[in-house]
């Protein structure tokens, strides 16, 4: 009688607890969701603990195959629950802690939000070859192992993502520095209804997003679209109740790093209230694109320290 072989448990949750923030990395990615993704990770660890690392060469690869093709199968639930969601739907942020300590998700490679909300565009597919070979450098050949695809055919997918990506979002950074003063005077002229500066600092065909997934209100239905918009938007929100929440302390800013990059949480007692994310035109003088996430369940994570 042969000997059945019992896979080493404690061998398999090492191996993948080593390459956890990875497969979050990769997932989170793929969903735009810290929820999706947790429960990506959990289907991965099951296939994972009944297969077991032995007779594996690569287990970093074969976990990132199991991780992916989990996800592609978790973007049709996620997409039957958008057709829903009640107004725009954006990116569950991640959010730093103050004092820069990270949580372990935030030390993946993570593309900005401004980014996620345009990889939302892409085909599941589109977005999978995008993600492994642009955000973590997957060559063709590996992504076709993980996809089980040709070379040829994943070299097709990933030049159409890049060409559509690449023609929304063109490449550019924004100097920290900058995007931090830009963040303090956008909140200080939002939060004070000031028209002038809000007419200023926003971009003539600037969009703001505004996602309360019918949570909070007020917030828009639709992303609104130009300058004269944005600002009837803003300004309204802070009289109806916005600048006087936050002049009576009700509202707190904190700046935190927010997917990588500098923005602006508003806190209502020890509670999250709003992660705002400014998207800044080339030059970095104007805001572009303006991301509110005020949806209470994107925010659960999201703690405040101790000043």
């Amino acid at each position: 009688m042969s000997e059945i072989h019992v896979p080493d448990a404690e061998e398999a949750t090492g191996v993948f607890v080593e390459h956890r923030e990875l497969l979050f990395g990769v997932v989170y990615n793929m969903l735009g969701s810290v929820a999706d993704t947790e429960d990506v990770l959990q289907d991965t660890w099951l296939s994972w603990s009944r297969r077991g690392a032995a007779g594996i060469d690569s287990p970093r690869a074969y976990l990132v195959r199991i991780a992916v093709n989990h996800a592609l199968q978790r973007r049709a639930v996620v997409s039957r629950r958008r057709e829903t969601y009640v107004g725009p739907w954006l990116p569950e942020p991640l959010v730093a802690d103050e004092d820069g300590a990270d949580d372990p998700a935030l030390r993946t490679e993570s593309v900005s939000l401004a980014m996620l909300v345009v990889l939302e565009s892409l085909s599941p597919l589109e977005r999978a070859v995008f993600v492994l070979h642009e955000v973590f450098g997957y060559a063709h050949t590996e992504i076709a192992e993980i996809l089980d695809r040709t070379p040829a055919a994943v070299r097709q997918v990933a030049h159409r993502a890049r060409a559509h990506v690449h023609a929304r979002r063109p490449l550019y950074e924004t100097h920290p520095r900058v995007r931090r003063e830009a963040t303090e005077r956008f909140v200080r002229a939002a939060v004070g209804g000031d028209i002038a500066e809000l007419m200023e600092i926003l971009a003539p065909d600037v969009t703001v997003w505004t996602d309360g997934g019918g949570n909070r209100r007020p917030s828009a239905l639709r992303p609104v679209h130009g300058r004269d918009k944005a600002v009837r938007l803003l300004t309204g929100y802070a009289k109806r109740g916005g600048a006087a929440g936050a002049r009576a302390g009700s509202l707190e800013l904190r700046h935190r790093r927010v997917n990588g990059d500098d923005a602006a949480v508003l806190f209502q007692g020890d509670a999250p209230y709003a992660v705002i994310v400014l998207d800044l035109t080339p030059e970095g003088d104007r805001v572009s694109n303006l991301f509110v996430v005020s949806n209470p369940d994107k925010l659960t994570h999201v703690q405040k320290e101790e000043a």
